[in-house]
């Protein structure tokens, strides 16, 4: 793998903070909400992150992390827009949770990938997008996502 750039350690550690952020809003509130002090710098530093993932091409040119900052660039956008609009009426809660915890998925593909491949440095865990380890993880992180957004509606369903 490539040496990380000043842009990419800039990414990363902002990628870490988002994180963590994240998982403390959805431990606490159940939800990432533009309410919540902890959900605005969630949603701050993951509008910095995937900008600043528009900008590292490393890789060999435009790849998946490209369309999935992307992607958390239009849901952030989308769950902005329902939030303070409620343009989907009572139905606006739903479409806010699934599209600010949608972009913890897309943080935790490229994190993985990325983590696997480079460490250990001398011998990563991973040394392909497709290996199995990798692969394992997307699905893990895609059950958590799942069970997280059931878990949501279940909640928004209940809540007042």
């Amino acid at each position: 793998m490539p040496a990380m750039t000043l842009l990419g350690w800039f990414h990363t550690v902002l990628g870490l903070f988002a994180l963590i952020s994240a998982f403390y809003t959805l431990l606490k509130f159940k939800i990432i909400s533009f309410k919540q002090y902890s959900g605005r710098v969630y949603l701050l530093l993951t509008t910095v992150v995937a900008l600043s993932a528009l900008g590292i091409y490393n890789q060999g040119g435009f790849g998946i992390a490209h369309i999935l900052a992307l992607l958390t660039l239009l849901a952030i956008t989308g769950g902005a827009v329902t939030e303070k609009f409620k343009i989907f009426g009572s139905f606006s809660k739903y479409i806010q949770a699934f599209a600010y915890t949608s972009t913890v998925l897309f943080h935790m593909i490229p994190a993985i990938t990325d983590f696997l491949r480079r460490l250990p440095v001398e011998d990563p865990f991973a040394d392909s997008f497709d290996d199995p380890l990798i692969l394992s993880f997307y699905l893990l992180f895609i059950i958590i996502y799942s069970i997280g957004l059931i878990l949501q509606i279940r909640w928004l369903s209940k809540e007042i």
